[in-house]
């Protein structure tokens, strides 16, 4: 669904440009509102989130699935943790659905998709434990990166219950913006994939804009 926010980013307290293959990694206090907006558009940004006071409650895919009925993500998503409670709500959304279910690259995935040269390709996932590694004042460890959401993606499911990579139905200048229910940590990898449509085969850099209210 699309649904236009009314907030300025001229009005934020906080704005930082990712760049394509970087990490992003900040705390969000509950009633605040961040976006993720993708500068240059069809880029692929893979986000994990945590209880920024009890890390080992997290984002899950399957309780978020489950109590909204849907397999995609858009406003009006409200986004659960492992122990059912609810972490955001995604209160505006330009580019209309988001992936929930197709997991992040990885050296091990980029071997079984593409072939065995592109093993040592950067990937989210190196991003993700590279950002824990350098913050251990976080608390988290290999052991928390799971289910993530993959925002601007376009995986669709096909007839027989498959998943797909097609060609991301974002653009510059859209954006997806969440109001955190709970403290929570915010990790995002802004995918270096080359070898598959998420990022056009050009990653390129997302911006993190964060509200008080």
């Amino acid at each position: 669904m699309i649904k236009e926010s009314p907030r300025n980013p001229t009005s934020a307290h906080t704005r930082d440009t990712v760049d394509a293959g970087d990490y992003y990694l900040k705390v969000v206090k509950a009633g605040e509102t961040f976006r993720i907006l993708d500068l240059e558009g069809n880029q692929a940004a893979d986000t994990l989130f945590f209880n920024a006071n009890e890390p080992a409650e997290r984002y899950s895919a399957a309780d978020t699935v489950r109590e909204q009925g849907a397999v995609y993500l858009t406003a009006g998503s409200v986004l659960r943790s492992n122990r059912n409670n609810p972490m955001l709500e995604i209160v505006a959304d330009t580019c209309g659905r988001h992936d929930t279910l197709g997991g992040a690259c990885a050296s091990e995935s980029n071997t079984v998709r593409y072939d065995l040269e592109k093993r040592c390709m950067h990937s989210c996932r190196d991003s993700w434990m590279l950002a824990i590694n350098e913050h251990e004042e976080l608390g988290l460890s290999k052991r928390d990166i799971a289910h993530n959401i993959n925002f601007f993606m376009n995986v669709p499911v096909t007839s027989e219950g498959g998943l797909t990579f097609a060609d991301g139905i974002s653009g510059a200048g859209k954006y997806v913006e969440m109001t955190a229910k709970m403290d929570v940590i915010v990790l995002i990898s802004n995918c270096p994939q080359l070898n598959n449509p998420c990022n056009a085969y050009n990653p390129t850099p997302v911006e993190v804009v964060i509200w008080a209210d």
